[in-house]
């Protein structure tokens, strides 16, 4: 019965030899008090991806295409910052001098870094070298073998059935 305490009779109603009642939920009408204390964070945005709040600054740096753990722990060497702190507890100030940072070292990150790529292998196929033919047929580029494994490069087998011969007729 204690677990009804939570909970207020809407309407009680007699039928015959018993009765009912439909309950429904409290409402929580003071929203500074009980289990609602817990604090809100954004999510940093640092050239446009969102940093995951819960990591550590030095790991939620690499879900920025181009940075690597060297190079995360670099920046944030330069920006003062220690790189066992939490991304929610960074300030915008933070956030601000961070991109600052990679801004000025000219580092390609990102779109930048991706187009880059994008006009390497458009330009190995343009000249028709060996690599850029690969590209277009979507094998791998750098000498892996391909008569088993280069799965990720190829894709899901194609299975190629076995012919239905007919037996060899006697003469």
């Amino acid at each position: 019965m204690h677990q009804l305490k939570k909970f207020v009779s809407i309407v009680k109603l007699s039928v015959g030899n018993g009765s009912f009642t439909l309950y429904a939920p409290i409402q929580n009408t003071n929203k500074d008090k009980g289990s609602l204390k817990r604090k809100e964070y954004h999510m940093p945005r640092i050239l446009g991806v969102d940093i995951p709040n819960e990591k550590r600054l030095e790991i939620a740096l690499k879900y920025l295409y181009g940075v690597g753990l060297t190079l995360s722990k670099k920046i944030l060497k330069e920006a003062n910052i220690d790189p066992n702190k939490r991304a929610k507890e960074l300030s915008d100030k933070d956030v601000a001098l961070i991109t600052s940072i990679i801004q000025k070292s000219n580092l390609k990150v990102e779109g930048e870094l991706r187009r880059e790529i994008q006009k390497n292998i458009k330009r190995l196929i343009d000249i028709r070298c060996y690599r850029g033919s690969r590209h277009v047929k979507g094998l791998p580029v750098r000498g892996q073998r391909t008569h088993t494994n280069a799965r990720t490069r190829k894709g899901k087998r194609k299975t190629v059935g076995g012919l239905n011969r007919k037996p060899p007729t006697a003469k």
